[in-house]
């Protein structure tokens, strides 16, 4: 019963006292389990079919690396580019005026125009070099200096192609549209008009570039072709006529962006009433 317990734990207490040393109450021994009659069933091992499990991915910190996917919106394009972007931007938004609008409709850089006016390449320094050496060895294996017919080329810049339009000997005029700035050249087709000479304009001022032999050209000029390519550039000529001098430009620009086409109207805002 408890009350024993207690006196026994007692007892012990005091001869341990007695004796100095400190004696512990001896434990009783834990009651055996009983044997549980329930069998312990075998452990089942899993079995994979392959080596290496397919197991779902984990795209935090330090994990799996994430798929790829398209991070242009997040580029910083550089400064040319964005100027190129935010003036292409402004140009459809804003009312553009008939006199820089008319630089929007142009020809390709693979229409029949450029194919004619590569056969009047200039030709290359290296070109020219082996020409006046050909004309030196003729110079002196004989004693006549007799000069050689001057070969006919496009004629390009923009003070040249001026004095050329001026002065009516220009047959056919190439005008770049994306010259920066744009005033360089905005004369250009009224001047043509007035002195009644045929103009195109033509993609690039790149394209132009590669036939003067330089990076870019804001214009060319025919003045001079061979006989055998008159009626070709005669009938280039009335072409450029109906589609450039004869056509007067409208105004541009005006056009939606996305959230304007989405709504048909730009949102604007309520006025307060006066109460």
């Amino acid at each position: 019963s408890r009350s024993s317990r207690c006196a026994e734990n007692v007892q012990i207490l005091t001869e341990s006292a007695v004796s100095g040393h400190f004696i512990m109450p001896a434990k009783k021994p834990a009651p055996a389990k009983k044997a549980s009659s329930k069998k312990k069933k075998p452990q089942k091992y899993q079995r994979f079919e392959n080596l290496f499990e397919s197991r779902p991915r984990n795209f935090s910190i330090g994990q799996d690396l994430p798929p790829k996917r398209d991070v242009t919106r997040f580029v910083k394009w550089p400064k040319y580019v964005r100027i190129q972007r935010q003036r292409r931007m402004l140009e459809r938004r804003l009312k553009v005026p008939p006199t820089i609008n008319q630089f929007r409709s142009a020809y390709g850089e693979r229409s029949e125009v450029m194919k004619f006016a590569a056969k009047y390449k200039p030709e290359s320094p290296k070109e020219k070099r082996e020409r006046q050496r050909r004309e030196a060895e003729d110079k002196a294996g004989s004693m006549k200096t007799e000069k050689g017919a001057k070969k006919p080329e496009l004629k390009f810049g923009i003070k040249r192609v001026t004095r050329l339009i001026e002065s009516q000997r220009a047959k056919l005029v190439l005008i770049a549209h994306d010259v920066v700035p744009l005033e360089i050249v905005v004369f250009l087709p009224a001047l043509c008009k007035k002195a009644n000479v045929p103009y195109a304009i033509v993609k690039s001022k790149s394209a132009l570039g590669r036939l003067a032999g330089y990076k870019t050209a804001t214009c060319a000029a025919f003045v001079d072709v061979r006989s055998q390519d008159t009626s070709e550039l005669a009938s280039l000529a009335e072409a450029a006529r109906n589609a450039f001098n004869n056509n007067r430009p409208g105004w541009g620009g005006l056009t939606k962006g996305r959230k304007g086409k989405k709504t048909g109207r730009l949102p604007q805002k309520k006025k307060k009433s006066s109460a």
